[in-house]
């Protein structure tokens, strides 16, 4: 399956600006080197090891986004609700030129943009603004449904969750309404590294599934798995994508 790296713009299709590389251009075998930048003891290492994969893949290969023009309106939407121990988001930011290398020093510092949690009003490319649990979900079908009430049928919307946050009550009514409404535009990525308390039975998949959602597992950490899982689109159904992963891997 092909990318299409297009966006509408007054009825016209128009090619879409890749990304700007950072300067020196960036691999996903150096994220460990930048993550390791930022010190402290609020990193969540765990936590940040498990998204990894998924964050590099989604920059790297999937998202219609430009550090030049962060706030094109034409742009694809990532929110991280898994926004605890975001320093490999911030490692992918940087890698792909939103924010400047040096600012990874920062990390944490009282006068730097990167805090433990993401803020989007001081970072640029960060849509949501992520860390108390069970929240991106339910923001991500709100945007998805804005972005339809304005007929922009060309973005799509990404939310990353982990599997522990399925037992907020909030991403339950979220999963419910978005296969109500048919909101093919969005696409959640659930990171499964085990750490829920109550599962569901026939496995995370099917809790969105039985909702009208269609969707799968993969293996987090095999980036052409990945690749493929979130290039599929339902254009009448929401999407999830179970990401099998491993800490400290």
């Amino acid at each position: 399956m092909v990318v299409q790296k297009e966006r509408r713009d007054s009825g016209k299709l128009l090619p879409f600006r890749p990304m700007s590389p950072a300067s020196p251009p960036w691999s996903f075998n150096d994220l460990p080197n930048l993550m390791a930048l930022m010190l402290g003891d609020g990193k969540h290492a765990p936590s940040a090891d498990s998204t990894i994969d998924i964050l590099w893949v989604l920059y790297d290969r999937i998202l219609r986004v430009n550090p030049d023009a962060p706030d094109d309106p034409l742009r694809d939407r990532f929110l991280l609700s898994k926004g605890h121990g975001p320093v490999s988001f911030y490692a992918v930011l940087a890698a792909k030129g939103f924010i400047p290398i040096d600012e990874l020093r920062n990390f944490a510092q009282y006068e730097s943009i990167l805090g433990h949690h993401p803020d989007r009003l001081l970072i640029p490319g960060v849509e949501i603004s992520s860390g108390s649990l069970g929240h991106g979900l339910p923001i991500a079908v709100g945007v998805t449904l804005g972005l339809r009430a304005r007929g922009l049928d060309g973005p799509r919307v990404f939310c990353l969750i982990g599997d522990g946050e399925l037992d907020e009550g909030t991403n339950n009514e979220a999963i419910a309404l978005a296969g109500r409404l048919g909101l093919g535009a969005l696409t959640v990525i659930v990171v499964r590294n085990d750490s829920c308390y109550y599962g569901w039975p026939g496995g995370i998949a099917s809790r969105f599934i039985v909702e009208g959602w269609s969707g799968g597992e993969v293996d987090g950490h095999d980036h052409a798995g990945l690749e493929a899982a979130l290039l599929v689109r339902d254009p009448l159904r929401p999407t999830v994508v179970v990401a099998q992963t491993e800490a400290n891997r």
